[in-house]
């Protein structure tokens, strides 16, 4: 019985082991990409833009059709007796039957139209355009989720790490202390005050494993994948080194003007919004159209005969031009040009905000990102000051020339000292790759 309990345990731990998976930041992305529901209604939508373009272009093109067509009929008439001109006349039953063929073809071409079928084709061209890059930038959207909270993970990871030496830190000086107290070198209130402090680590690491765990959830939930599998974030880039901004090789200019331009020329989204107002442009050019006279050439060929071996000797021939002028349409024309000038208006005014809001964005973000370097190199000295600084107080501690309080008080300048400087890290890589999205570079 005790050996079936070890082989039960045993597999318990390896199954627990091989189901965790590993996912880098690279994974991450791929999978966002892959199963993101809003992407792949886009990229689906991309197949009516591009079916649109298609049918605009076949608008300028002559339209061919043919046809054929084979009738029979039969009547059957009793006969009987009809009065002519007071003479009675006898008519005797008749069976009669016809057979029709026919064939033909017709074409048609719309000559001018005030040149709304061109701007017809070029404004679903600027819908195409605008939905693809559309799309990219709800890829870059993506991409800059799943980064972020893959970088949130390893945030909270490192943060749980540091709670757990702060535990281990406390459980040590618990053990030292209160074997100094049975010795009789310090008082049982410092084994108490000791407890406490040790009491309140393990609850700060059960907080820490909680935020972890919740922050992993989002994240897998964003990713489409179940919250219950167990997966593992080891990207050694980002995770076992320290980050140097100082080393880095990613530079933001620190001319604003040259960044505002720089994310004009590269925003997917920007552009869109530009294909999206050069398309309301060609809905007003359409509009004004029906002021416009239309001209249209058909032709038409046709064969029709009562046998079928005899269908070619009778035909038709019909060559025509028809010319419509628009006199008084009830104001309609006007009323699709008010409303096409609107909508052209408004894409404007979209396409403004957009650009103010991208100097917005890139200005908070260049401050941002500034600030954030300085801090990195700020919280790194912090920590080496604090640790070092405990480091005295637990040896003035041990030699009876200080108290436990301000030993404690050393250790918990440390870990929050740690603490910020783990944040600062993570911090400045959201940053960075912040200014990547709102420069529109980030792939």
């Amino acid at each position: 019985m005790l050996y079936l309990k070890y082989f039960v345990i045993l597999f318990l731990i390896s199954s627990s082991t091989f189901a965790q998976k590993n996912m880098k930041l690279n994974d991450a992305v791929e999978i966002a990409l892959r199963r993101n529901t809003q992407l792949q209604k886009s990229m689906e939508s991309i197949k009516s833009y591009e079916s649109n373009t298609k049918a605009a272009f076949g608008a300028l093109l002559p339209t061919l059709s043919a046809s054929a067509g084979w009738n029979w009929t039969r009547s059957e008439d009793e006969g009987g007796e009809i009065n002519i001109g007071g003479s009675i006349i006898q008519v005797p039953k008749q069976i009669t039957e016809s057979r029709n063929y026919s064939a033909g073809l017709s074409s048609g071409w719309n000559l001018f139209d005030g040149l709304s079928n061109y701007a017809n084709l070029a404004r679903n061209r600027n819908n195409l355009e605008a939905a693809k890059y559309s799309i990219e930038r709800i890829k870059q959207d993506i991409i800059y989720q799943t980064v972020s909270f893959y970088f949130d993970v390893l945030n909270a990871e490192k943060l749980l790490k540091v709670k757990e030496e702060d535990l281990k830190w406390n459980q040590k000086n618990y053990e030292i202390i209160n074997e100094r107290n049975k010795l009789g070198a310090v008082t049982l209130a410092d084994v108490y005050a000791q407890q406490v402090k040790l009491g309140n680590a393990e609850l700060e690491l059960i907080k820490a494993k909680n935020s972890l765990e919740t922050i992993k959830s989002g994240m897998l939930y964003y990713l489409g994948l179940d919250v219950l599998d167990v997966y593992s974030f080891e990207d050694p880039q980002y995770k076992t080194n320290d980050i140097d901004p100082s080393t880095d090789d990613f530079v933001i200019d620190s001319n604003i003007s040259e960044l505002i331009n720089s994310a004009l020329k590269n925003r997917a989204d920007y552009k869109s919004s530009q294909f999206s107002l050069q398309s309301a442009n060609e809905s007003i050019t359409m509009a004004k159209a029906g002021h416009l006279p239309s001209l249209r050439n058909y032709a038409s060929f046709g064969l029709r005969s009562n046998q079928l071996k005899n269908l070619m000797d009778s035909r038709t021939y019909q060559v025509g031009l028809s010319l419509d002028i628009p006199i008084f349409s009830g104001w309609n024309v006007d009323n699709r040009i008010q409303l096409a000038e609107v909508e052209a208006k408004t894409r404007q005014l979209d396409l403004a905000d957009l650009e103010r809001l991208i100097k917005k964005d890139l200005q908070k973000n260049y401050l941002d990102l500034t600030a954030s370097e300085k801090r990195v190199d700020v919280s790194k000295k912090n920590v080496n000051a604090a640790e070092e600084n405990r480091k005295i107080e637990e040896e003035k501690y041990f030699l009876g020339s200080t108290t436990l309080l301000n030993v404690l008080i050393a250790n918990s300048e440390y870990t929050n000292a740690l603490s910020g400087y783990i944040n600062a890290q993570y911090e400045y890589l959201k940053l960075k790759t912040q200014a990547e999205y709102l420069l529109g570079t980030l792939k």
